[in-house]
């Protein structure tokens, strides 16, 4: 058997598709090209087995070819051809993945406004008005809860009464036994308080990952029933209880896709070329238009962090203005 994957010390390019093994094979195989496998087994000191494993795991990703000299020996593709092509690969399916949020959140948020807009006919919406009667169904729905609560919070840090009152809340149903994944911005990574409050979470067993940006925020209660904003720019509007089956199963779809691709709390939230996924998110907020009070507000922060971000970002990258940066980032494909 070979060494445990953290002695490789590399893990560089996870991000497409190479765990640590077949990342050091590629490269002993590009360092080496004559090496046939029993050289690198004997290198690596490994086991035939997971060489050959891992050959497969290149071979798959197009980063091995046929040797033109020896039809039955393997060649390791160029780095410049195979890794960009990969990362071309990449880049298109997370595009397609964007795609596919992107339009369910617009069903998604077509459903809230038809439901909004109706009275109170039917049990499937239910609406909420006053802070009071919202939390008071909060806590009604965390004591009746008896498998699973998912949840996004997209409002960055929390203040110390909405955390004590959640913590009351979560603490009963995770001695209940129940399953908890919350998805919050990476922002609360930087505010001590909410941050305190996940960590707590992660030790009572809870699963927490983090975003740049979020939907509105959402909390789904055994796959049943969920409590979303009537209007997620304006909270004094009041909350929905949703039932109905179809608006559950496009809710339940939408915090599947945002978590598949969110990152575990205690993991880094890094993004391409090195940007943190906030600063990454930013850029494109920025591209898009929108101004620092709008992209503050989408990612939990005040405007001055936006500021500041932007001023790291331009420094790291050598524009002297912001017009220059956009140019800089767009020529280099960062976007």
């Amino acid at each position: 058997m070979c060494p445990h994957r953290d002695a490789w010390g590399l893990a560089l390019l996870e991000g497409l598709g190479l765990d640590p093994l077949a990342e050091t094979v590629y490269r002993t195989m590009l360092d080496n090209p004559r090496w046939r496998i029993n050289d690198i087994v004997r290198h690596l000191k490994c086991s035939e087995e997971d060489v050959l494993s891992a050959l497969d795991r290149l071979a798959d990703l197009a980063l091995l070819r046929r040797s033109l000299e020896d039809p039955g020996d393997l060649r390791p593709v160029n780095p410049a051809v195979g890794l960009q092509a990969l990362l071309r690969r990449r880049q298109m399916e997370e595009a397609e993945r964007q795609l596919e949020m992107a339009q369910s959140k617009a069903a998604v948020a077509q459903m809230l406004a038809q439901y909004a807009d109706q009275e109170r006919s039917d049990g499937d919406a239910v609406r909420l008005v006053g802070i009071d009667v919202i939390i008071g169904r909060l806590e009604q729905l965390s004591e009746e809860v008896g498998h699973e609560v998912l949840t996004f919070m997209p409002g960055g840090s929390q203040s110390a009464n909405a955390l004590e009152t959640a913590r009351q809340n979560d603490e009963r149903a995770l001695g209940r036994g129940v399953k908890f994944r919350n998805i919050c911005l990476d922002s609360v990574r930087n505010d001590s308080a909410t941050l305190a409050y996940l960590n707590w979470l992660v030790e009572a067993g809870a699963h927490v990952r983090t975003m740049p940006v979020l939907p509105p925020r959402m909390i789904i209660f055994d796959r049943t029933v969920a409590i979303v904003p009537m209007d997620p720019d304006n909270s004094r509007r009041g909350a929905l209880q949703l039932s109905g089956a179809g608006i559950i199963a496009a809710l339940l779809a939408l915090f599947e896709q945002v978590w598949e691709i969110a990152v575990p709390l205690g993991s880094p939230a890094l993004g391409p070329q090195g940007f943190t996924r906030q600063q990454h998110e930013l850029l494109r907020m920025l591209a898009e238009g929108m101004t620092d009070e709008v992209a503050a507000k989408r990612l939990g922060v005040s405007e001055r962090t936006v500021r500041r971000m932007m001023a790291e970002i331009m420094e790291r990258i050598g524009a002297r203005s912001r017009f220059e940066a956009g140019l800089r980032v767009a020529e280099r494909g960062w976007l």
